[in-house]
């Protein structure tokens, strides 16, 4: 049999199960795994920082929706990456993080070797689902399978595979190729039948989709309409019903959404966690009874967090909701859903401040002057009021790090991957002028592999949300006003084309400019 180093081997394996793409930052206790990277057909993608990596493969992810890869060297590149990790924890957004680590036999001994951790595995293993140590070079093929399966097969996340430098340059035989298992778990059937049951006898149905429904939108749509219930979606599960009748693009923490949470006699919740973030945002501690919950998750851990349901629904999304809609082959229902859901909408944006319709103004001049466009975010004012309301026409057309974990710097390194990812999409950027210097430096990135994002920076001179929250709760603003560069000079002296506005007047106007350059380019807008 042929045969290779182990890293590469690890290219084999990474491009049988079709990988394309890889984020990572070379040093010396990586480059094994570097060797046959260059020959396969494997894209390497050079961020400026280790959480840039991160970012830009949670991006890809959450685009194209197979898992983002990342390849980092030992101590402070995975460090840097742990923020990323959790961000992607916390959605549950499929990561597989490879990185170098100290020789086997240096371990737990701190002599103060480069790059040393006292536990690296340990460390990587308090934000991944799995992490993994490969002590024998031999076990790579199903280190590998077994890091695809944890990332796949149940609910989605991080995980991460440490290679020993003194393992990297062994040689093993290339294993022979295997084909993939790419089931998840099926749902059972009496659960079906009890989730059949009971939304077959509903009259006031509502359905829930979060991020894990997303896989399942075409079905959902048509479940939606057998059911004529409303679908309220959660911030990742934002587009799902773009455009449709039935759509709720707004957060389950309104009082009107929760109202009529209270008032629906059953609820089908696929693919959401019920977090916090999404349902109680305002951390009121007042989240409606339900009269009857069915739940469908593919992680029986996740069922026992949030909402315990009444009948809880084990197993791949699509499957469940594909098999709930032939169980329901025949019901005709008239629930005057459309106009309850219309009712929601109204209600739920009548109840926004005059500044979040601003921002949500400006989110819908992206959808308008670039139909199809996916909406990338960062923590941010107008990405704040988005998660609220946002009216996104397809699925996976809006996403952002402002729920969950609330990582700053997100957006402009996710952006870029998502770019990446789905070229043919185009890709818009949310950002603020203090998440953007978290990153400022990816802006080169995205120059060096000519992704056309658009860069929209929210520019309200510092901390505004935070700046408001201490002045409503009676504390002197400190730490809120840090300064920000000229970001069109820093943009040009990367090579990008750039142009600054005041206010909204002229966003339309350079947006269409910037669309039509078809090159990354950046939109600086001032806010008064």
């Amino acid at each position: 049999m042929a045969q290779g180093t182990v890293g590469e081997v690890l290219v084999t394996l990474l491009e049988r199960r079709g990988v394309e793409m890889v984020f990572g930052i070379p040093g010396v206790h990586i480059v094994e795994l570097y060797r046959g990277l260059k020959a396969s057909s494997i894209r390497h993608v050079t961020p400026r920082h280790e959480q840039g990596a991160g970012f830009m493969a949670d991006g890809y992810a959450r685009a194209t929706g197979k898992p983002g890869i990342c390849l980092l060297i030992t101590g402070p590149g995975v460090t840097n990456a742990i923020t990323a990790m959790a961000q992607a924890r916390a959605d549950s957004v499929p990561m597989l993080v490879i990185s170098g680590v100290n020789p086997v036999a240096t371990h737990g001994h701190e002599d103060g070797f480069l790059h040393e951790l006292p536990d690296q595995s340990a460390t990587m293993g308090s934000v991944a689902i799995w992490s993994h140590t490969l002590s024998r070079a031999e076990d790579l093929d199903r280190v590998v399978e077994r890091a695809f399966t944890a990332m796949t097969q149940g609910r989605p996340g991080p995980v991460h595979i440490e290679i020993p430098t003194d393992v990297m340059a062994q040689r093993i035989e290339v294993p022979p190729p295997r084909a993939a298992d790419p089931a998840r778990r099926a749902v059972d059937a009496e659960h079906i039948a009890a989730a059949v049951a009971a939304l077959g006898k509903a009259e006031r149905p509502l359905i829930l989709a979060g991020g894990g429904a997303v896989g399942a939108a075409d079905d959902l749509v048509r479940l939606a309409e057998r059911l004529d219930a409303p679908v309220i979606t959660t911030t990742n599960g934002r587009g799902i019903l773009g455009g449709h009748d039935l759509r709720v693009p707004a957060s389950p923490s309104f009082p009107a959404v929760q109202d009529a949470m209270a008032q629906a006699d059953v609820i089908l919740a696929v693919g959401t966690q019920f977090g916090r973030t999404d349902y109680d945002v305002y951390d009121a501690g007042n989240l409606p009874k339900i009269a009857c919950l069915i739940r469908v998750d593919c992680d029986p851990m996740q069922m026992t967090r949030g909402r315990v349901p009444d009948i809880p629904v084990l197993g791949d999304a699509g499957q469940a909701v594909a098999r709930i809609l032939v169980g329901l082959d025949g019901k005709a229902a008239s629930n005057d859903g459309a106009a309850w859901a219309a009712r929601l909408r109204a209600e739920a944006h009548g109840s926004l401040s005059a500044s979040y319709k601003t921002s949500i103004a400006m989110i819908d001049t992206i959808r308008e002057i670039i139909p199809g466009a996916r909406i990338v975010g960062d923590s941010t004012q107008a990405v704040y009021a988005g998660n609220l309301y946002a009216d996104i026409d397809q699925p996976r057309g809006w996403f952002n790090a402002s729920t969950g974990y609330g990582a700053l710097g997100y957006g402009a390194p996710a952006a870029i991957g998502a770019c990446l990812g789905a070229p043919d999409t185009p890709v818009v950027c949310i950002t603020g002028d203090g998440g953007l210097q978290f990153v400022l430096a990816e802006l080169g990135t995205a120059m060096d592999e000519l992704a056309p994002v658009i860069f929209v920076v929210w520019n309200n001179n510092g901390y505004q949300e935070i700046e408001r929250y201490m002045e409503d709760n009676g504390i002197a603003p400190e730490g809120v006003r840090p300064s920000a560069p000229d970001f069109v000079a820093v943009a040009q002296a990367y090579g990008m084309e750039a142009e600054a506005i005041d206010g909204l007047e002229g966003f339309a106007a350079a947006l269409d400019r910037a669309h039509k350059a078809r090159a990354p380019r950046l939109i600086e807008i001032r806010i008064d």
